[in-house]
């Protein structure tokens, strides 16, 4: 299957001028299935920005926190040649990754913790990870940085995904959403503020997409 879809991308793969990006058939066909099931997935921009931080950095070993259906722990093996460690805990999720990890290719190249990620500290502890994707539980952000941070390599990054949620996190009237969005927003918010004043790091936040923060550690 692999293999033939590998034929098959270089036949049909499909370019965004802009952006620089091109996709695999796979890559559509999940990007597809991501708006018709309401998943959750990179943006277009986030995506060409992850990617090229991804580029310039080099990362030997990077985790993913938020595994989804597998699109961008994809994405990342292709730019990269890196062995990616991702964390999913959603069981129709994990199905539908392993999946999605058997017909890129990249089987054997990325590593699907089937846990919550606030409960799979120990599973990973033994790695030393250049990059850290987050992308998962908005309300979890700040508790998946303080865990997961001290695996970190010197000078490594942090990229945080979806901080400005559908530019709701920036608009003066969020009072006027549901109770939940409300948190989530609140969560984000003070999310930031602990990137920006946070002395290990230096954090850029881009609002790009929809709004990725970039933390550096400090040597």
């Amino acid at each position: 299957m692999a293999v033939e879809q590998m034929t098959v991308t270089v036949m049909e793969a499909v370019e965004n001028n802009s952006l620089n990006l091109v996709w695999t058939v796979l890559d559509l066909e999940l990007k597809a299935y991501a708006k018709e099931h309401h998943v959750p997935i990179i943006v277009d921009e986030g995506l060409a920005l992850l990617e090229q931080i991804i580029r310039i950095s080099k990362p030997k070993h990077i985790l993913e926190i938020g595994t989804a259906i597998g699109y961008s722990a994809c994405r990342m093996a292709r730019v990269s040649g890196s062995h990616i460690t991702t964390i999913e805990r959603n069981p129709e999720m994990i199905e539908k990754a392993l999946d999605t990890f058997k017909r890129s290719g990249f089987e054997n190249q990325i590593r699907l913790i089937e846990c919550d990620a606030l409960e799979a500290f120990d599973l990973v502890k033994d790695t030393a990870f250049d990059l850290i994707f987050i992308d998962a539980a908005k309300a979890q952000y700040q508790k998946f940085f303080e865990l997961y941070t001290p695996l970190l390599t010197s000078n490594g990054i942090v990229v945080s995904d979806n901080m400005s949620f559908h530019g709701l996190v920036h608009q003066d009237n969020y009072e006027t959403q549901s109770r939940s969005v409300r948190g989530l927003i609140r969560k984000l918010t003070s999310y930031q503020d602990f990137l920006l004043k946070h002395p290990d790091y230096d954090t850029s936040i881009f609002e790009l997409g929809d709004g990725v923060a970039i933390s550096v550690k400090k040597d």
